[in-house]
C-alpha cells in the first residue's frame, strides 16, 4: 500500500432513503483539507463485514480489489472524524459495494485532498454576498463551509438553495436549519443566513418547486432570498447534478454574472458524480 494511502475507520452510517446515505470515519492525525475540497475513498468490498457475514458461500461474491471514488467532505476543517454524503449508483462499481457499509467496517483514505471549489478561489468582488446552490449529494462541500467560521465571519450574507426531488431525499435539514446558531453565533457579525428548500417533484409548504434555472431566470429565488445578484458583488457556487451545473452556469451568465478565473469573477462549478 502507498504511503499516501492510510486506512480509516468507519464510524457511524446514517441512512436518509434507499439510495442516499451518510457516513463518518476516523480521522488521521496528519490529514489537512480546505472547506470545499473532496478526497479519493477506497473500498476492498471482500474485506466489508456484509460480505463475511455469508461465510464464504459460493454464490455470493464480491470483490477484491481496491476501488476509489472521489468524495466531497461534509464535515468541517477541524472536525475530529470525516464526514461524507453518498448516493447509490446500482450498477457502479463504488457505490453499489459502499451501500454495505456497516460501523466497524475500514476504508482506504487517499492522503491527498484535491479541488478548486473553495472559498479562497474568490479574490474579486471581495467577499459580500454568498450563494451556495446544490442538488442531491452536492450539498456536501457546502456543508464543510457552513461549518468553518471563517465564512461566517468573511460575508455579510449567505443563501444555500439546497434542491431534491421528493422531501425524504432533502437531508440535513435539521443540521443546517441550526447552522446560525451552532456556528454564526460564535464570530463577531456573523452573515445574515437563508436556507431554501427546493421539492421538484412534490407539493410541500414553505418550498419552491421549480429548477434553478428557472427559480433564477423569473426572479423567484431572488425573491425569496430578498436579495438580487450582482457581478460587483455575487460570489455564486454551484454543485451536484451535471446538468444542473451546466443549465444554471449558463442561466448566471445571460443574467450577468461571469466564471470565476484566476481569483476573478462571480461564479464557481462542481460536477459532483
Amino acid at each position: 500500500m502507498s504511503d499516501n494511502i492510510q486506512t480509516v475507520k468507519v464510524l457511524s452510517k446514517t441512512t436518509w432513503t434507499p439510495n442516499l446515505f451518510s457516513f463518518t470515519v476516523s480521522r488521521p492525525d496528519s490529514f489537512k483539507f480546505t472547506a470545499g475540497q473532496f478526497v479519493r475513498l477506497g473500498v476492498n468490498p471482500s474485506q466489508l463485514k456484509y460480505y463475511q457475514h455469508f461465510n464464504n458461500q459460493t454464490d455470493v461474491n464480491a470483490p477484491d480489489e481496491d476501488i476509489f471514488r472521489a468524495y466531497s467532505i461534509v464535515s468541517s476543517p477541524f472536525d475530529e472524524v470525516l464526514e461524507f454524503f453518498s448516493i447509490v449508483i446500482a450498477d457502479g462499481a463504488f457505490t453499489s459495494q459502499l451501500q454495505y457499509l456497516e460501523v466497524g467496517d475500514e476504508l482506504l483514505l487517499n492522503m491527498t485532498s484535491f479541488g478548486f471549489l473553495t472559498l479562497a478561489r474568490y479574490q474579486k468582488p471581495e467577499p459580500k454576498d454568498l450563494w451556495l446552490l446544490a442538488t442531491g449529494t452536492g450539498l456536501a462541500p457546502f456543508l464543510s463551509m457552513l461549518q468553518d467560521l471563517q465564512t461566517w465571519q468573511d460575508y455579510e450574507q449567505i443563501i444555500l438553495a439546497y434542491s431534491a426531488r421528493s422531501l425524504d431525499e432533502l437531508a440535513y435539514v435539521e443540521q443546517i436549519e441550526r447552522l446560525q446558531e451552532d456556528f454564526g453565533s460564535l464570530v463577531d457579525n456573523p452573515a445574515t443566513f437563508t436556507f431554501i428548500p427546493i421539492v421538484t417533484r412534490e407539493t410541500i409548504e414553505g418550498a419552491l418547486s421549480d429548477r434553478l434555472p428557472k427559480l433564477l431566470t423569473d426572479g423567484t429565488l431572488q425573491e425569496r432570498a430578498g436579495l438580487a445578484l450582482d457581478i460587483d458583488s455575487t460570489h455564486i457556487m454551484l454543485c451536484g447534478n451535471p446538468d444542473m451545473v451546466e443549465d444554471t452556469k449558463e442561466t448566471l451568465k445571460a443574467l450577468g454574472l461571469v466564471m470565476n478565473r484566476r481569483g476573478e469573477g462571480n461564479i464557481a462549478v462542481e460536477n459532483y458524480w
